[in-house]
């Protein structure tokens, strides 16, 4: 009996006690435990973001729950996800880009327990049935950002600050990836909206969290006479150098209104709440989980943070609200073809790499009825197109 029982604990040690926590159909709010894996801690803007809708979330629905914060894009996601599951976890969720395939190795490896994963792209071809994605199209907020930034443009012209054709803006984007690039380049359509002399500057940091880098990021593109900027990057570096220089931007993921109260005008957001809510609530009712969830303006998983009235220009929430009120009923597309060239043509056609089976070859089109379909096929971005008006100073 005791050789029995020695067998029995050592295949549940192989496979990580994971038949073992999970919940039968469907389970009561109590009898789930949710784990969260974070890329750093809270002092970065992106992690910072997830973690205070871990908390809203959680509180709401009564769920207990584990983070394990600085976690890379390593074995060690691996290594968390499955000390997770061994804590009693039987919902685990990721929040950063390089956690997936560990994060797909552990949903495999623990069939009862659910997995979700932020910004990840192979959970609609991936065919594992625990495994599941989530992104928002954050290119809407990006676009009234910039909005906002035109706007601001707009009154440094009239105001003899800048002439139209020094309406240059900047922008620090992390990697030069799909998703960096379809928030820089939506960002810009929505400055040149408002703004149609404003050209822009891209400078990347190849990090995802680096105060250093971002602020000498920063440095750079007023260097390169930025009059505005923006970004892509997660600390502080960047808002606070234009601070101390005076220059307005807008921000990704929070506020920095109280840190920066002469040159903050207001940041976009992904609202993960509403998302964490439904696939715990799935997990509650023992409902399936959709393998790929996008936010939206509509469902609240993309949103704004409150504008700065002390530095945007007069007039900008109003402005924002009519033009968010044309992307709800649809008849402002913010990637419409008419809007924008590439290498001095038209986008009539693209095939995007939606399914990202690791040989970077579209089989996808997305240019449609004069607009190219951003995130509708997969919740990850794939616009990964160099539009004209942008210049990137790396390369």
């Amino acid at each position: 009996m005791k050789k029995y029982f020695a067998m029995l604990l050592a295949v549940a040690m192989v496979f990580g006690l994971c038949a073992f926590v999970a919940p039968t159909e469907a389970a009561a709010a109590n009898e789930i435990k949710a784990g969260f894996i974070f890329l750093h801690d809270e002092n970065s803007t992106y992690d910072l973001n997830f973690i205070n809708a871990v908390k809203e979330a959680c509180d709401k629905l009564g769920v207990e729950y584990i983070s394990k914060v600085n976690i890379p894009e390593s074995e060690e996601c691996l290594d968390a996800a499955l000390e997770l599951v061994d804590e009693g976890c039987n919902f685990i969720f990721a929040d950063s880009f390089g956690h997936e395939p560990y994060m797909l190795q552990a949903a495999r490896e623990c069939p009862d327990v659910q997995f979700c994963h932020a910004t990840g792209t192979q959970a609609h071809t991936a065919g594992v049935a625990n495994y599941h994605n989530a992104f928002a199209n954050i290119y809407e907020g990006r676009f009234l950002g910039g909005v906002a930034a035109g706007m601001k443009l707009n009154e440094m012209i009239e105001a003899g600050e800048i002439t139209a054709d020094q309406a240059k803006v900047g922008y620090i984007g992390a990697y030069p990836y799909a998703e960096v690039k379809s928030g820089y380049t939506s960002f810009f359509l929505g400055v040149r909206y408002m703004c149609p002399t404003a050209t822009m500057d891209v400078t990347f940091t190849n990090s995802w969290y680096d105060p250093t880098l971002e602020q000498e990021g920063a440095i750079k593109l007023i260097n390169n006479d930025c009059v505005l900027i923006s970004l892509h990057a997660d600390s502080m570096g960047a808002p606070t150098e234009c601070q101390n220089n005076g220059i307005p931007f807008v921000f990704y993921n929070g506020s920095a209104a109280e840190a920066c109260p002469d040159t903050y005008i207001v940041a976009s957001y992904i609202n993960w709440a509403p998302y964490l809510e439904y696939a715990m609530n799935c997990v509650i009712n023992g409902e399936e989980i959709a393998a790929d969830w996008v936010g939206t303006l509509e469902n609240g998983g993309v949103a704004l943070k409150e504008i700065n009235e002390a530095v945007a220009a007069e007039g900008t929430a109003e402005k924002i609200e009519e033009i968010k009120g044309m992307m709800l009923d649809g008849s402002l597309k913010v990637f419409d073809t008419t809007t924008f060239t590439v290498g001095g043509a038209a986008l009539e056609t693209y095939l995007a790499d939606v399914d990202d089976m690791g040989d970077f070859v579209g089989e996808t089109e997305v240019v449609m009825d004069g607009y190219f379909h951003e995130s509708e096929f997969r919740s990850a971005p794939y616009f990964d197109l160099d539009i004209d008006g942008i210049t990137n100073l790396d390369a």
